[in-house]
């Protein structure tokens, strides 16, 4: 978080992006967080929290839709070197979120395998329609975050380690206007 809020105020440090850091990772890494995150090319997640080389695993996938590979992937870090931080991270004006939405809404499918995504994203789809509110998209992206940070943390092989405080899973959400990541839920205490 303290990355971004460098990121936020423009007073960047741009860590961990030189040779001798590229040397250092070459042979092993020990990343210290995880970041889910989507596609959207606006939102790379080692900008927005000002990391660099070796600091961070990162998944994308549209609207952060999961299956049996991207959680394989997610469990990667905390699994095989002990990565104490999952960050499930969305963010505002979701194109991928927006195209679910209108073809659920609209029982039209999307695509090609885009359908995939929508279907991943049903869940999330519900619950901003029974959450209702001005702008049913953002709330599905958000519905989708906390979703898909709660299924990761009651993971059969994720819970152990956030029983035994070894491991966080927060689901976050990102300002395209201001650059602010907010914390929706699961934040270490």
């Amino acid at each position: 978080m303290d990355g971004n809020k460098r990121w936020v105020s423009g007073d960047l440090h741009h860590p961990d992006r030189d040779p001798d850091r590229r040397e250092l990772v070459a042979q092993t890494q020990e990343p210290f967080g995880s970041v889910l995150s989507c596609i959207d090319s606006r939102v790379p997640p080692e900008l927005l929290f000002d990391t660099g080389l070796g600091d961070l695993y990162v998944m994308r996938t549209g609207g952060e839709a999961i299956g049996p590979v991207v959680t394989g992937s997610v469990e990667y870090g905390p699994m095989t070197s002990g990565t104490p931080l999952v960050v499930v991270l969305g963010h505002q004006r979701c194109g991928a979120i927006k195209a679910a939405y209108e073809s659920i809404r609209d029982g039209k499918p999307l695509p090609g395998n885009l359908e995939a995504i929508a279907k991943a994203l049903r869940p999330a789809y519900e619950q901003a329609v029974r959450e209702g509110g001005t702008d049913p998209v953002e709330t599905m992206a958000r519905a989708q975050v906390t979703l898909t940070a709660a299924d990761l943390r009651s993971n059969q092989d994720l819970a152990p380690l956030v029983g035994k405080g070894a491991l966080a899973v927060v689901g976050a959400y990102y300002s395209l206007d201001t650059g602010k990541v907010e914390v929706l839920a699961g934040a270490p205490s």
